[in-house]
């Protein structure tokens, strides 16, 4: 057995330890109580508070990058 220990000792400690992590997600969920409401209708684009912000600014920029030196190789 890992540890040295017996059987009945490892399982004890680990159901202990599966319980006490069961009882730590239960007391986050409810002090925190997230919204787990699903909305009927999908956010637009840049509605959503996850989207990486810096990285479509940057595709943006290199986007009006690429268009002002088209507009410069014309001219």
């Amino acid at each position: 057995m890992p540890a040295g220990v017996s059987w009945p000792r490892y399982l004890r400690m680990f159901g202990a330890s599966v319980l006490s992590m069961f009882a730590g997600a239960q007391f986050v969920h409810q002090y925190y109580l997230p919204d787990l409401s699903i909305p009927d209708v999908p956010p637009k684009p840049g509605e959503l508070q996850t989207e990486l912000r810096g990285y479509k600014v940057r595709e943006e920029a290199a986007a009006a990058l690429q268009q002002f030196k088209a507009e410069q190789k014309v001219d």
